[in-house]
């Protein structure tokens, strides 16, 4: 049976190695792909779409008039709140780990909770990480005629959410609903 350090120690590490897979999980690449459709005339859509975006602070990149395809690009930041946060959590999680290194090694004396200065490092990582440039693409989908706009929109997943919820009335925009019914 395994002495109650020795289980301590393991416990630690497993909440060590969740924050690397948390600080993992909060940078990575949600880029999603969605049709939506509206009964409102193409030009009519991509106007409104082009001054949503304007006004959240992306900044159109160009487009490909041949492919009916344009592109913006905006800089996304971290979270400073969720920062702070892992910023704590990192320094608690890496001072129980040098107290129960200690416990386990007392002629170490108090040596090990210096390892809890390391603890902020998981706030600037995250931060970091989590500021990045990223791209909207909005492709429009030859219709018939008569029928609207399908547009076919390459975003982050968040982005693409908060443009449905906040466009679904003014241009009648409407998609298949799997990116507010997903839980990832």
């Amino acid at each position: 049976m395994p002495s109650p350090q020795t289980s301590t120690l393991l416990l630690t590490a497993l909440l060590g190695i969740g924050l690397i897979f948390f600080l993992r999980a909060a940078s990575k690449d949600r880029t999603t792909v969605v049709e939506v459709r509206s009964p409102r005339p193409p030009v009519e859509v991509l106007n409104g779409l082009d001054a949503w975006l304007k006004q959240r602070g992306w900044s159109q990149l160009g487009g490909d008039a041949d492919r009916c395809l344009l592109e913006y690009r905006g800089q996304v930041d971290s979270s400073i709140p969720l920062a702070i946060l892992l910023s704590l959590l990192g320094t608690v999680g890496a001072g129980s780990l040098g107290l129960v290194v200690r416990q386990m090694n007392p002629s170490l004396n108090w040596w090990p909770l210096v390892i809890a200065a390391l603890g902020p490092l998981a706030g600037w990582i995250y931060a970091r990480r989590a500021r990045r440039v990223e791209e909207i693409q909005i492709r429009l989908i030859e219709p018939d005629v008569g029928e609207g706009s399908t547009l076919r929109l390459r975003a982050h997943r968040d982005e693409l959410i908060a443009l449905e919820l906040a466009l679904a009335d003014p241009l009648e925009l409407a998609s298949d609903g799997a990116l507010l019914t997903s839980p990832i």
